[in-house]
């Protein structure tokens, strides 16, 4: 795959983000709405990452690329806290989550675990 091929992935979720914060239900906690988020949002975010990094071919993605792919990653974070009534006060690196993705194999761990989101 090449880098241009990751911007049509990672504009996409970045959309899907826009569209997803705009539907949230205001009257929290949601935590299907939240599992559904991590799964097909976040999960998929960081999947595209580690596949730029670990697939057939390495691709370098453009500084442009990079920002919007963890920008989305963080969109889609917020949207979760946001189903537990949490607003979040930073933004994560994409690397880390990566990493603990890799850890964990399990994108609800990854999220709890650089978000505190529900607290433990």
């Amino acid at each position: 795959m090449t880098s241009g091929q990751y911007d049509d992935q990672v504009r996409t979720l970045s959309r899907r983000a826009e569209q997803t914060r705009a539907s949230l239900d205001p009257d929290p906690p949601d935590e299907e709405r939240a599992m559904e988020i991590l799964r097909e949002g976040f999960g998929p975010t960081v999947a595209l990452y580690c596949e730029s990094r670990t697939g057939e071919s390495w691709v370098r993605l453009s500084d442009a690329e990079f920002e919007r792919l963890e920008g989305a990653m963080n969109d889609w974070l917020d949207c979760y806290a946001a189903c537990y009534g949490t607003e979040l006060a930073g933004t994560y690196s994409v690397r880390a989550a990566a990493e603990l993705l890799v850890d964990t194999h399990n994108v609800r761990d990854v999220a709890v675990i650089m978000t505190g989101v529900p607290d433990r």
